[in-house]
């Protein structure tokens, strides 16, 4: 089979654990906001004595009055361009914003640049893409696309993938990226165990059988490969390059890092030796990471930043059509209701089935202003596999109480939980579940625990009834298939269904095995999903073309340009 554009996306497993990725309801996370400068792109001075000086010709004064002349022109430019930058002021930007500079406002801010060593969405963000480039690229509606391969065969069998490169790619630092690049990456990936060595699952050679063509072969067919090699499993890195990879990238991306500050800005600059068709429309883009979303509120709403992503839409909504965008995109988050399916009660389908009926999702997406999605199993709309299910469990607060004496409860022995999550959640969450399961008879505790309490009691020890995370990952569903994560659900079918999703050469199978165990999952009711979260971004009116759907971990910013 010969793929060009408009490849699919088959399942994958995010190897990550879970990050405290998009904050509830705006959540600070450790990132400082340090003012910024914008340098001017084109090299042209607004100094009028300077420019008179590049114009007067050799050997003597020339004419007198068209020097005047010039001198007056360039002063009246220079009035009409102070007089553009005020205009932009007025829609939102700084006055150190220049047609070739943006600020972008961001609340997750990586700790270093390191991408083979370093977890956490906020790296991916920044980085893929935009300065390394993947051996497939991935679209606003999460599909694998051709990226540094132009296309690929795989063999019938579905274990040899054969890429072929696009011609004349070059790294920033004119380095040819040739196939020796790319077989070298995937080999240093799996030998040194990369992040996200896994997600080439099955491993077996990789050979580059000329200068654009690579071989990768796996142990058995792995309907995943495709999609992992979106991201960091498919970086390709230039094997002769020698950089301090914490502070320092070297890629094949349309930017180049200029300067990255941890916990504080990054700022990139459009790469002028970049080989392929998406380059950079803006010369300079600073990012600046926000501890305190108020702050970030602050900055987009004074001029600071032109764009702002990941926070409460109520905090950004009003400024809605005053100069600003405001628009929430498609996400493959999932705010889960983690059940502890190992731990009586909720080893009781009863109990969990009551819990479910209990909720009220759609109050809760309501209280939140309304702009995430209803979510009724493991798999959102933008992964493999996904099947509505939201009506599996209705709102039903009498069929809860029902469940719940049928498995022994009552108004004077009534079920008593405790829900365990980190403080980077809003207490809001809780309180209102705290409502909806009182209705339903079930009294429930809640204890909001620092972020490394929750990795050590609940993710590592299982030491939890309900708890409360938002899993980003997409194509993440086999969490599900193992009992020994902190879920603690085990299914034999669920587990068979999905070995015959990934062992799938076809697509359209894989897709329908991995909707059957999700739905099985789902009326099992091994968890409850509150919603799937919609990330908000805000820009205003000279930015055009910014990305909205998965821009937490997928930004593309040469896709964004300025009126």
């Amino acid at each position: 089979m010969t793929h060009t554009n408009n490849t699919s996306a088959q399942d994958t497993q995010s190897t990550q654990d879970p990050q405290p990725t998009q904050p509830f309801e705006g959540t600070d996370h450790n990132a400082s906001h340090e003012a910024s400068t914008a340098a001017a792109s084109d090299g042209a001075s607004l100094d009028a004595s300077l420019a008179l000086k590049a114009k007067k010709p050799h050997g003597g004064n020339g004419r007198p009055w068209l020097w005047s002349l010039l001198a007056v022109i360039v002063v009246v430019a220079v009035i009409v361009a102070a007089a553009v930058t005020n205009g932009r002021k007025k829609a939102g930007t700084t006055s150190a914003t220049t047609a070739n500079d943006i600020t972008l406002g961001m609340v997750l801010s990586p700790t270093n640049l390191d991408i083979r060593t370093q977890s956490g969405s906020a790296l991916d963000q920044l980085l893929i893409g935009n300065v390394y480039e993947s051996l497939l690229s991935r679209d606003s509606d999460n599909k694998a696309q051709p990226g540094l391969a132009k296309s690929w065969d795989v063999s019938s069998d579905g274990t040899v993938y054969t890429f072929h490169l696009n011609d004349g790619i070059t790294f920033s630092n004119g380095d040819a990226l040739t196939a020796d690049d790319v077989a070298w990456s995937i080999s240093e990936l799996e030998s040194n165990q990369y992040k996200d060595y896994d997600a080439i699952a099955g491993y077996k050679s990789v050979e580059a059988t000329d200068d654009s063509t690579v071989v990768l072969t796996l142990d058995a067919p792995y309907s995943q490969l495709l999609w992992n090699l979106t991201g960091r499993a498919g970086l390709v890195f230039d094997k002769d390059a020698n950089y301090d990879a914490k502070t320092q990238a070297i890629g094949s991306g349309p930017y180049l890092v200029d300067s990255f500050t941890a916990n504080d800005s990054a700022r990139l600059v459009a790469n002028p030796k970049y080989w392929g068709a998406n380059k950079a429309q803006i010369n300079t883009v600073t990012i600046k990471y926000y501890a305190d979303s108020n702050a970030a509120v602050n900055a987009i709403s004074s001029g600071d930043i032109q764009t702002l992503s990941g926070v409460d839409y109520d905090s950004v909504k009003q400024l809605n059509g005053k100069g600003y965008s405001v628009q929430a995109g498609d996400d493959t988050d999932k705010m889960v209701l983690a059940f502890n399916n190992a731990k009586s009660p909720l080893t009781d389908i009863r109990v969990r089935q009551a819990i479910r009926y209990a909720i009220d999702e759609d109050s809760i997406i309501a209280a939140r202003g309304g702009v995430d999605k209803a979510l009724g199993g493991p798999i959102p709309d933008l992964d493999p596999g996904y099947e509505d299910l939201t009506d599996l469990y209705p709102h039903d607060t009498d069929k809860a109480k029902q469940l719940l004496a049928e498995a022994g409860y009552s108004e004077s022995d009534p079920l008593k939980l405790t829900l365990t999550y980190a403080n980077i959640y809003s207490t809001e969450i809780g309180d209102q579940l705290t409502s909806q399961l009182a209705d339903a008879g079930i009294q429930l505790t809640v204890n909001r625990v620092e972020f490394s309490a929750w990795l050590s009691d609940v993710y590592t020890n299982h030491d939890y009834d309900l708890s409360l995370v938002d899993h980003n990952e997409s194509h993440d569903f086999a969490s599900w298939t193992n009992p020994d994560y902190y879920f603690g659900y085990n299914n034999a079918t669920v587990q068979s269904l999905y070995k015959q999703a990934i062992a799938s050469t076809d697509e359209t199978q894989a897709d329908s095995l991995l909707a059957q165990a999700a739905k099985q999952v789902s009326q099992d009711a091994a968890a409850d999903w509150l919603f799937n979260f919609r990330v908000v971004s805000v820009w205003n009116d000279s930015v055009k073309n910014f990305p909205v759907n998965m821009n937490q971990t997928y930004l593309p910013l040469w896709q964004i340009s300025l009126a």
